[in-house]
């Protein structure tokens, strides 16, 4: 009986198999590399935490221009994949009118540990007011940035810039099998899941 119902099961699977007429590019899926990063939280002119890939500049304060952002960029393969270089892009972004993190930055529970909501959007995908900062082709990379740096690079206006307004780094990887990786999901790079990715990571504006 077990035999009968074994081929019974295989047929319906090359029946169905016959009967198909799309080719879906997910079943195509191959492996591919992840960028990682690491902020300097020390730097950051307010309290932060590490696992939200998030800094801050101070608004309120005098040396707004020369407060500074740092992290280190590396990348993961899991021994699938290797990386010839990485494209960083930078960006400044205007506050939307809602939907903004709070602060400070509220952990999920239990555990405390990850950042309860994502910090910046997802899915992360390079635009057309993002611009080439940086070709990285030696690992890890310390990138240190004051905000005038940042604001001078994407036209930025430090004399206007308002609470929750932002800078975001954005990542292209270039693979060394030809392949170029230009966007990412969530299920690779929320820092509020902890996933194991980091697409993008930022320096906000906030005042104490």
């Amino acid at each position: 009986m077990k035999k009968i119902t074994l081929y019974f099961s295989l047929l319906l699977l090359i029946a169905l198999d016959a009967c198909k007429t799309e080719n879906y590019v997910w079943e195509n899926w191959t492996y591919t590399a992840v960028p990682l990063v690491a902020v300097n939280t020390s730097k950051s002119a307010l309290p932060t935490v590490t696992t939200a890939n998030t800094s801050f500049f101070d608004l309120g304060a005098a040396n707004l221009g020369s407060q500074e952002f740092e992290y280190t960029l590396t990348w993961e393969g899991f021994g699938k994949a290797e990386v010839q270089s990485i494209d960083v892009y930078l960006g400044f972004v205007k506050a939307p009118a809602s939907g903004n993190p709070a602060y400070p930055i509220v952990l999920s529970q239990p555990g405390g540990i990850y950042p309860s909501v994502t910090q910046f959007p997802l899915p992360s995908r390079v635009g057309a007011s993002d611009k080439l900062y940086a070709t990285v082709t030696e690992f890890p990379k310390v990138f240190t940035v004051t905000a005038a740096q940042m604001a001078t690079f994407t036209g930025a206006d430090l004399t206007k810039v308002v609470q929750n307004d932002y800078f975001l780094f954005k990542f292209i990887l270039n693979l060394k099998d030809g392949r170029r990786i230009e966007g990412f999901q969530e299920n690779v790079c929320d820092e509020a899941r902890g996933e194991v990715g980091d697409c993008r990571v930022g320096v906000r504006f906030r005042k104490k």
